[in-house]
């Protein structure tokens, strides 16, 4: 397998600066206290960084936002997420039913090759959609596939379910592939290849 240092990442030319990429806003919530570990994860790394391929596909999605939700921006909340870090999230959820929701480190999350990122949309205001569940909110009001039922019942409105839907029609044409469980988590591509194929960020 190959694999690269976080500390290498801004000398390859492999991977893009979100700053480079226009027409989104950036608040990396790792970096922040503001995750469901409930401290900065990534200090004093820079994980502000895509592989070259999704920050492309990224670009993809902000134009077609742009063209249909005029004044709409996408949010992105994590982007490479280094296998170091992957490995503190999977430490701090033993013993927990949210393992679940993490990719075990000896496998490698998809965010460690820099092909996946977690994001949201801002209205014309600045203000996140309301998408049911805020970012990281680890129950079943979170997985898409269980959307039709949570309607259903009540547990989501449609203006919700409109709006994660939106998300997901600029994502998916953009070549990104949703997950059963997180509204909010996006692959480029298929991850079995990504995980044959790319580097992983250590």
């Amino acid at each position: 397998m190959k694999t690269i240092r976080n500390e290498d990442v801004p000398s390859s030319p492999d991977y893009r600066h979100l700053s480079s990429i226009a027409g989104i806003a950036i608040d990396l919530r790792y970096a922040t206290p503001d995750n469901f570990v409930g401290r900065d994860l990534y200090s004093p790394h820079d994980c502000a960084w895509l592989h070259r391929d999704a920050a492309a596909a990224l670009e993809r999605a902000v134009a077609w936002l742009a063209e249909r939700r005029p004044g709409c921006k996408l949010l992105v909340l994590d982007a490479l997420r280094p296998q170091r870090v992957q490995e503190e999230l999977w430490a701090a959820l033993q013993g927990t039913e949210l393992l679940m929701y993490l990719a075990d480190p000896a496998r490698g999350s998809i965010h460690s090759y820099g092909m996946a990122v977690d994001i949201t949309i801002l209205d014309e205001q600045g203000r996140e959609l309301d998408m049911g569940t805020g970012f990281d909110d680890l129950t079943e009001l979170s997985h898409p596939t269980l959307e039709p039922a949570m309607l259903a019942s009540g547990a989501l409105n449609a203006g919700q379910v409109a709006n994660r839907e939106l998300l997901r029609g600029a994502m998916f044409q953009a070549g990104f592939v949703g997950i059963n469980s997180e509204w909010w988590h996006f692959d480029c591509g298929d991850r079995v290849q990504v995980r044959a194929s790319f580097t992983r960020v250590l």
